[in-house]
């Protein structure tokens, strides 16, 4: 059976409070004690021994430096995650956070970045795309002992601590549903697709998923065409601007990725908001408007918040050696009813 805090505290001839203290890296211990409740952690096989003693420097009360790449540009959802990721780090004084944004679609300049901060910090949180050179870049981070966790879009095959987001495959399939609802069963009907990057796994999961639930139950639907914008608002403008020319009897668009208000823009312009069903991700100031104003049918969220805190969570945990239960964000459809507080 695995040793509990009690059994640390009784070996050690400490109270469990003082064990839970050292453990979290709390304050008032004295270093000696500190030691000895470490010690005492690692031989009873709590928390990890390293090659290098890094979970002990841990802690014994040195910050953590813990360093995220995200995508720059327009995409709203990124930039809430960036925001609750330095806002969350701020009531953490065990964590020296750092958030570099980098051009999201060029996976070389990425990977040059990730290998940048050898030797410069002990976890890495990233979106990143599923590209050779970023796996390389994550696989050399591990063999060094930074943790690294993906976040929003997985990478498989790579030395990850974990990932943490929703699950894209489900959410394609939840959307496919959604529609399939919404034009009435049996209906049929044209649908577009559009994507940030397929380059993205959990974009290219989102399409997989909404293409299977759609030949499975709504043979009903022609899938028409997919565009790829590359999370960028005017490219999405356009893009849906030509596509509304191409197909005049289009009845449906789920967006994978980005670009929502851009797509929204094309909508109101050609006075079809209304009258085309509309379905996107991530609840952002934006996306609340469009909701509101019914250019929106629903919204797949997937609530950066709880993002922000478990990638704090699981990569400080991982780096002082200590166990933790991830909580993932759940999926879940919003509609004009029930936005919830960004």
């Amino acid at each position: 059976m695995r040793s509990t805090l009690t059994d640390i505290a009784r070996e050690a001839g400490v109270s469990p409070a003082t064990v839970d203290r050292v453990l979290n890296n709390r304050p008032g211990v004295r270093a000696r004690t500190r030691e000895i409740v470490i010690e005492m952690a690692q031989r009873l096989g709590y928390i990890a021994e390293t090659s290098n003693g890094s979970q002990y420097r841990a802690v014994q009360g040195q910050t953590i430096r813990l360093d995220f790449a995200l995508p720059a540009g327009t995409n709203s959802f990124i930039k809430l995650l960036h925001r609750h990721i330095e806002t969350q780090a701020l009531t953490r004084p065990d964590l020296d956070v750092r958030v570099t944004t980098i051009e999201g679609f060029n996976p070389d300049r990425l990977a040059r970045l990730l290998q940048d901060l050898h030797g410069q910090t002990q976890g890495v949180g990233v979106i990143a795309l599923d590209h050779p050179t970023v796996r390389e870049a994550i696989r050399s981070l591990s063999a060094s002992e930074i943790k690294v966790v993906t976040i929003a879009s997985d990478i498989l095959h790579v030395p990850r601590v974990a990932y943490i987001g929703i699950d894209n495959r489900a959410a394609g399939r939840l959307a496919g549903y959604l529609l399939n609802r919404f034009m009435g069963a049996g209906r049929p009907g044209k649908v577009a697709l559009f994507a940030g990057s397929l380059a993205y796994r959990g974009h290219e999961e989102r399409e997989m998923g909404f293409r299977h639930i759609v030949a499975e139950e709504a043979p009903n639907l022609e899938i028409v065409e997919m565009r790829e914008m590359l999370d960028d608002r005017e490219k999405a403008y356009s893009e849906a601007s030509a596509l509304l020319e191409r197909h005049p009897d289009l009845a449906a668009i789920y967006n994978v990725g980005a670009g929502n208000t851009g797509i929204a823009r094309a909508l109101k312009e050609r006075g079809r908001a209304k009258e085309i069903i509309f379905l996107g991700h991530e609840v952002t100031d934006g996306t609340k408007e469009l909701l509101l104003d019914g250019t929106l049918d629903a919204v797949i969220d997937q609530n950066p918040r709880v993002e922000a805190r478990e990638a704090l969570n699981i990569l400080s945990h991982s780096v002082k050696g200590l166990p933790y239960e991830l909580h993932q964000p759940r999926l879940q459809v919003i509609f004009r009813e029930s936005i919830p507080e960004i």
